[in-house]
């Protein structure tokens, strides 16, 4: 495709994008499975140049309001070349109006362009919450959160996120899985805290090796593999992972329990449990019992389970704000239920398994959520319900044996800036009485 053509599709796609219920990442999936005969290079360069522009939202906007442009895809596409470096002459190379290629530039457009030779995405004019492409609704969230660190924060989250691993041990070591990927040209690098973590360097493509077709290694981000670390489950326990969903943390759970005892991999959606059969299968893991809580049987079974439990892990649906860097649009489209309804939800769940979990057993609470509503405040709410449980500091119950505790306080909070992962939360708690 001519430069002019890939720049049409990404406008077509932002104004998808624009009118969209559904996440982003669905959309430019849909639109690509309809357009096969786009090329794989052409893919990933439409791909990544929507991606910039909508991790750019919120400065672009101010730059057109500066031009007197109106905000429309088109005008978002051609303020973020003309601010990465292209000059009004480029742009008029490109917007051609021949087919395939965008309309040719109007007066107003050419007068506004002008306006933007020489300028860069970043200025210093810009308030610091438009440079860190953060909403209003959230600022008065997290700059409470971050203080002083709060542009430092923010600014790591516009950075794409890496391609993390988490390796089977229960196929292969973690050097061999190394050796593996190396075989298929893919360089990876050990994560600082996960003990079966690899970082590819790049952005290579994984499912052409066989390491990932021979279930050898999961893409995982570092963080969320810490959630099922920090569990510290041990073989021949019983685990209920409550909202399994595909089946990431229960794989990393099954590993740490050398396939002895067994996980109980619970979800609401019969859907997304499939999904995770399909991966327990391909990793060769045989300690998972899947229930569907669409299943009455399944729901009567869970009522059942009272002090059954060595540990419970809650990975709690939330607002997914600690995964802006791969979900830019997240900043500023919601598309489920409001962060209120969220919360209720969490604690209704939490309410839900408090008395599954054994006298001196572990209740696991996690979130990939940035905000206090969804984690601290959540923790002293069901900590105020239920005095028989206590929070366990997290430093002082961590693994030994691989990586320093990342966090000094009670809980672990990991963000972009301070650990390499995307935002999660975790609360370790344990039942006393």
């Amino acid at each position: 495709m001519r430069d002019g053509a890939r720049i049409q599709t990404a406008i077509e796609i932002l104004e998808k994008i624009k009118d969209s219920r559904i996440p982003m990442d669905n959309t430019l999936r849909d639109y690509m499975a309809n357009r096969r005969y786009i090329g794989s290079k052409d893919r990933r360069h439409i791909v990544e140049l929507v991606y910039d522009i909508v991790r750019a939202t919120a400065r672009l906007e101010w730059w057109l309001e500066q031009t007197g442009l109106e905000d429309t895809p088109r005008s978002r596409v051609m303020a973020f070349l003309m601010l990465s470096g292209f000059s009004v002459y480029d742009i008029t190379i490109r917007f051609t109006g021949e087919k395939h290629c965008p309309a040719v530039l109007s007066e107003k457009e050419n007068e506004a362009l002008a306006k933007l030779e020489g300028q860069k995405l970043v200025s210093e004019n810009m308030p610091d919450a438009v440079q860190a492409e953060c909403p209003p609704w959230a600022e008065d969230k997290l700059r409470p959160l971050f203080g002083e660190d709060f542009a430092a924060q923010m600014a790591a989250m516009l950075e794409p996120a890496q391609i993390d691993l988490r390796v089977n041990t229960l196929k292969l070591t973690v050097e061999q899985a190394q050796d593996s990927l190396a075989k298929d040209d893919v360089e990876t690098i050990r994560t600082p805290y996960s003990p079966y973590g690899l970082r590819a360097v790049g952005k290579p493509y994984m499912s052409a090796t066989k390491a990932f077709h021979k279930g050898f290694v999961e893409i995982q981000d570092e963080g969320s593999q810490l959630i099922a670390y920090i569990c510290d489950v041990k073989p021949g326990m019983r685990v209920l992972d409550f909202c399994a969903g595909g089946g990431g943390k229960t794989l990393g759970l099954a590993a740490s329990m050398d396939g002895k005892g067994i996980i109980f991999a619970m979800d609401n959606s019969t859907k997304r449990l499939e999904k995770g059969r399909r991966r327990y299968r391909k990793a060769d893991v045989h300690n998972i019992e899947v229930r569907s809580l669409e299943d009455e049987k399944n729901r009567k079974w869970l009522r059942r389970q009272k002090d059954a439990m060595d540990v419970v892990l809650v990975d709690a649906p939330c607002s997914s704000s600690g995964t802006w860097r791969r979900n830019p649009d997240l900043r500023w489209n919601w598309y489920g239920p409001t962060l209120e309804e969220i919360t209720q939800i969490q604690s209704e769940i939490l309410e839900r398994v408090a008395d599954k979990v054994k006298i001196g057993g572990r209740l696991v609470y996690a979130t990939c959520s940035l905000f206090r509503e969804e984690n601290e405040n959540q923790i002293e709410n069901f900590l105020k319900n239920h005095p028989e449980y206590s929070v366990l500091k997290v430093c002082d119950i961590w693994p030994q044996g691989y990586g320093n505790c990342p966090v000094n306080g009670d809980y672990l909070r990991l963000t972009p800036k301070d650990h390499g992962t995307d935002g999660f939360f975790t609360a370790v708690l344990q039942r006393n009485s």
